[in-house]
């Protein structure tokens, strides 16, 4: 039985660091972060979200109502031909700091 402990610390020394790396906090996103992110959507809703033409602008809208409108076309509540894809690539928080960016342009 003596070699319980030992293997204890042995598993313990391997799965301690790993499970402590996982339970840091995320980093924190940037405006840098988030600019990028929203200029990846100039080529349908224009600089800065103000769209030329037929596309939608973003700039100005509120950001509730531009999140939810992310969220709906990444669970595919929202029928899309290319806004579902996209919005797949980003995670909740991310939606949420572009449709804030995005609320603030004037």
């Amino acid at each position: 039985m003596r070699k319980l402990p030992t293997l204890f610390f042995v598993v313990s020394g391997i799965l301690l660091p790993v499970f402590s790396s996982l339970a840091q906090p995320a980093p924190a996103i940037s405006e840098t972060d988030v600019r990028l992110w929203a200029a990846s959507c100039a080529a349908c809703h224009g600089t800065n979200g103000k769209a030329e033409g037929a596309g939608l602008n973003l700039a100005g809208q509120p950001a509730k109502r531009l999140y939810d409108a992310l969220i709906a076309y990444k669970t595919d509540k929202r029928a899309a031909t290319i806004m579902h894809q996209h919005a797949k690539g980003y995670s909740d928080l991310e939606l949420l700091k572009i449709a804030e960016y995005f609320s603030k342009v004037k």
